[in-house]
């Protein structure tokens, strides 16, 4: 199974932002190097491997096109977008934000080959909503996927606008607006950068616009579709593809009910052969494991029905984990939980445990998760899941968040995969029990069919606490102690 993130570019010059490369041993690597005591000081990590200031940056050759919605320049290798903050303090909620696209290759996932697009660059409008910098966009508001169909993925990015009220609702209208992609790259034409395109909504949720926008294939036609739910709590909203370049979907449906939460969507098969994938409807939290609502997709059949119900779990995945060709989902315990008195802990048929739901409509199968080390656990959870299957032999595994890294779960095999931030960053000592990275996906960046897993870190204390502003990223080497690429993205 191939995956997951995908990045735009690094224009390093133009913007002030550097991805620097993690090279040599110690605490920069993270991989098979010892681990260093607390007391170690700058000039020593900086000797043994913290990020210096990269080459200057390449940018991707162009391609021919490609039929998967991670493949950037269509050259045929997956792609990776990463989250760019630009300033030196990730915990600043103000910092200014870019969309990174690091590029695949025969050789692997290449730090050397980026680029960097800001608003202007996606040809985005100025949102009056943001606390943020003129030129910011959040990766986590970015999806990728080919609505017009000509083999360059475009970016989906939600900006908010005006606070409207629609005479029920008052909120900020968000809309997606399609940065067109092509051989060039995102937003570019001959001539210039061009103006991104508003997607066109059913009437019903014009006015206050969507939210939780996914991509995927719903109905299993080639044609890459979009899913959100409306923002005036009418419907879940499907647009399905091709899209024109006025935005326009070629079909919508809005007769699916409306819940509470987010969506989470299988993923498009990066092969370009046509596979329905499912949508599941993650219920509200607030920190408490909450309910999911399965919509399962067919091919030559729209999404619909009332869905099927499935456990509580605020973790979740979409992969073949039997090995059978069909698709399942797992769904489970993040770990995190509601500090309100009465509810610390959850359900022994939740906690601590994942269950796989077959593609094939057989019963789930229940899996423990690792238990948690003592004096380590927190009400917000080591975090979620990612499908990966990196040996190649078409059964996924699942790739859980642990107090200690990541652990992936492969049928009755359990295979720890560690990496570590450095024990000084920002001028301060990291606590031992922030040091270890989070896994963050996987994917097939060389193209030989195994996957690679995607592991991130900060010092910063949100990510230590909600896995947010991520600045160091590993993408390994299977699950062995060797790193086909590791890098940091810093801001000036």
């Amino acid at each position: 199974m191939k995956p997951r993130t995908v990045l735009p570019a690094l224009a390093v010059c133009a913007v002030g932002v550097v991805l620097a490369p993690l090279t040599g041993c110690g605490s920069g690597s993270g991989a098979t190097s010892r681990k260093p005591s607390p007391s170690e000081d700058a000039a020593s990590a900086s000797a043994s491997g913290v990020p210096g200031v990269p080459t200057e940056s390449r940018r991707p050759s162009a391609g021919k096109g490609s039929k998967d919605p991670d493949d950037i320049n269509g050259d045929g290798f997956r792609d990776l977008v990463v989250p760019i903050s630009v300033g030196d303090d990730p915990n600043d909620p103000h910092r200014d934000q870019r969309v990174g696209v690091v590029y695949g290759s025969a050789n692997g996932l290449d730090p050397s080959t980026r680029t960097v697009h800001g608003r202007r660059d996606l040809g985005l409008p100025e949102s009056p909503e943001s606390q943020m910098g003129a030129d910011s966009v959040g990766a986590e508001s970015v999806v990728t996927a080919d609505l017009d169909g000509d083999g360059f993925p475009d970016l989906v990015t939600s900006v908010p606008g005006e606070t409207v009220d629609d005479g029920r609702i008052s909120a900020t209208r968000t809309a997606p607006y399609v940065t067109w992609g092509g051989p060039d790259g995102p937003g570019t034409k001959a001539g210039g950068a061009t103006r991104a395109t508003e997607v066109r909504l059913p009437r019903s949720a014009t006015a206050l616009g969507v939210e939780s926008v996914v991509r995927g294939d719903f109905d299993g036609d080639g044609h890459h579709d979009l899913a959100a739910l409306a923002a005036d709590h009418s419907s879940l909203v499907l647009l399905y593809g091709p899209f024109t370049r006025a935005g326009v979907p070629a079909r919508t449906n809005t007769g699916l009910p409306w819940t509470e939460g987010d969506l989470v969507a299988d993923n498009i098969d990066p092969s370009g052969e046509p596979r329905a994938t499912s949508l599941l409807l993650h219920g509200l939290t607030d920190g408490e494991q909450s309910g999911n609502t399965l919509y399962t997709a067919r091919r030559g059949a729209p999404l619909a029905g009332s869905g099927k119900q499935l456990r509580r779990g605020n973790a979740h995945a979409f992969g073949d984990f039997d090995g059978d060709g069909q698709r399942d989902v797992a769904v489970g315990d993040d770990g995190g939980r509601n500090n309100e008195p009465g509810f610390e802990t959850e359900a022994p048929d939740v906690a601590g445990s994942l269950a796989v739901y077959p593609g094939s409509g057989a019963a789930p199968v229940t899996r423990q998760l690792p238990e948690v080390p003592k004096k380590l656990s927190t009400y917000y959870g080591p975090g979620g899941f990612a499908a990966a299957d990196p040996d190649g032999d078409g059964r996924d595994g699942v790739l859980v968040a642990t107090y200690e890294g990541a652990t992936l779960i492969d049928g009755d095999r359990r295979i720890p995969v560690l990496r570590q931030g450095p024990a000084k960053a920002d001028g301060r000592k990291t606590a031992a029990k922030w040091r270890h990275a989070r896994p963050a996906g996987a994917a097939d960046f060389d193209g030989d069919g195994k996957d690679e897993l995607i592991l991130n870190w900060s010092s910063g204390a949100l990510f230590g606490l909600y896995g947010l502003h991520p600045t160091h990223w590993w993408i390994t080497e299977g699950t062995s102690s060797r790193d086909q690429a590791s890098f940091a993205t810093t801001g000036a």
